[in-house]
């Protein structure tokens, strides 16, 4: 996975809030059982945890300006995206919202409206309540933020036994950006009926968020730049798609709760397999077209 060197990268599409306090209330996720609960629920589910039913109060982070100025300093060009982590998160963000503002232009469908990734460590406020990092990342509708704590992607291969690379982080915020876009077509809502199982709103939902990724990675070599007109990922590669596909899988309800509770049981699914996640992943990136992704049907 490699950017263009001397492309500019956009650091208004992330805020970076890390090292900040909350300030009044505080979050009740924590580590133990809850956070293992809190992390199989909420993990990728679109929604913050506010609706998991596992949070109080709505405290809202002290922005760090600190931390923004320094992510504006660092990060300022694709080559520091092939060496720094958070500029390459930076990266991914640019190239999503560029894949998805020219889709949205090309269909004719209605404007694609942003959506700024926010990057925080510990706890953080939101529109959707409370969070802590053991919710994993998540959308929020209730402020259109993604919300991501780098810590994660540690888990994601300590935890959960995914082999890692860039990829697959790239695959972890393109997938939450796909819950934006189905928040903005009216379809993220499917999801809060209340069900459960492996033919739930909440399962399709999760695998449409996967297609979309899918579809964002095969167009992400392709897609220009509205500041350069050239495309910001210069190169993909097969090993890289297997990371994605990898990262996917692991985090398929199937194998989350053989990990942490020894038993599947598909009645209490909200994501989806790992099969499942593997395969529309793949049908997006396959397809290259949001249309196929109809997980509903």
């Amino acid at each position: 996975m490699q950017f263009d060197d001397d492309a500019d990268l956009d650091t208004s599409e992330v805020q970076d809030v890390r090292g900040s306090r909350v300030p009044g209330g505080r979050a009740t996720i924590g580590g133990g059982v809850v956070g293992i609960i809190a992390l199989v629920l909420g993990l990728f589910f679109g929604v913050g945890p506010e609706e998991l039913g596992l949070s109080e109060g709505e405290p809202r982070p002290s922005v760090g300006a600190s931390s923004a100025a320094r992510l504006e300093q660092a990060c300022r060009k694709g080559g520091d995206a092939n060496t720094r982590e958070d500029c390459r998160i930076v990266a991914v963000v640019n190239s999503v919202q560029d894949h998805w503002r020219a889709e949205y232009a090309r269909r004719g469908g209605g404007r694609y409206t942003d959506a700024p990734t926010v990057l925080f460590t510990g706890q953080v406020g939101t529109g959707c309540g409370a969070a802590t990092s053991a919710v994993g990342p998540f959308y929020c509708p209730a402020d259109g933020k993604v919300f991501l704590d780098l810590g994660f992607f540690d888990d994601l291969r300590t935890r959960f036994g995914a082999t890692g690379g860039p990829f697959a982080r790239a695959y972890v915020v393109a997938h939450e950006y796909g819950h934006h876009v189905q928040d903005l077509m009216g379809t993220l809502g499917r999801a809060q009926d209340g069900r459960q199982g492996a033919g739930s709103n909440a399962v399709r939902v999760e695998l449409q968020a996967d297609c979309y990724a899918g579809v964002w990675a095969r167009h992400a070599t392709t897609t220009p730049d509205e500041k350069s007109g050239r495309p910001l990922l210069t190169r993909l590669t097969d090993q890289d798609v297997r990371d994605g596909l990898d990262a996917a899988a692991a985090v398929g309800d199937d194998r989350i709760q053989e990990r942490f509770q020894g038993r599947v049981t598909p009645e209490t699914w909200t994501h989806g397999s790992a099969a499942q996640r593997r395969q529309w992943f793949s049908h997006g990136f396959r397809t290259g077209d949001m249309a196929r992704c109809d997980t509903f049907r």
